[in-house]
C-alpha cells in the first residue's frame, strides 16, 4: 500500500495551495482518510478527517472554515484545500488512511494504518 502526497510548497500568508494524496495497493472508499501535519518538535496533529462510507468531513477549529478535505473514488485519491494559509499552517503534511472506529478521534494519529510521505508547506512571506 503506497500513499502519494503532492502539492505542497512555498506561498505568501494568505494565499492557498491543494495537496493531492494518490493511493495504490489499496482502495480509499471503504477507509477513511485524513491529513496531518507535524513541525519540528511537535505531536503530528490532524487538520482534516473524511469518515469512509459517510463521507462526513470533520476539522479541528485550527483551520476550521480554511481548509477543505475531498476525496475521489473513481481517481482513488484525496485531496485537501487550504486557504488563507497563515506561517502557523507551515509544517510537513501527510495523507493517512485507515479504519476509524466509532468513538475513536480522528484527529489523533493512533487509528491510521497507512501514511503518505508528507509534503512540505511553507507559508512565508
Amino acid at each position: 500500500v503506497q500513499l502519494q502526497a503532492s502539492g505542497g510548497g512555498l506561498v505568501q500568508p494568505g494565499g492557498s495551495l491543494r495537496l493531492s494524496c494518490e493511493a495504490s495497493g489499496t482502495n480509499l472508499n471503504f477507509l477513511t482518510v485524513a491529513w496531518f501535519r507535524q513541525t519540528p518538535g511537535e505531536k503530528r496533529e490532524g487538520v482534516s478527517c473524511v469518515i469512509s462510507r459517510t463521507g462526513i468531513t470533520y476539522y479541528p477549529d485550527s483551520v476550521k472554515g480554511r481548509f477543505t478535505a475531498s476525496r475521489d473514488n473513481a481517481k482513488n485519491a484525496a485531496f485537501l484545500q487550504m486557504n488563507n494559509l497563515n506561517p502557523e499552517d507551515t509544517a510537513v503534511y501527510y495523507c493517512a488512511a485507515g479504519i476509524l472506529y466509532r468513538n475513536t478521534d480522528c484527529t489523533s494519529p493512533e487509528w491510521v494504518d497507512y501514511w503518505g510521505q508528507g509534503t512540505l508547506v511553507t507559508v512565508s512571506s
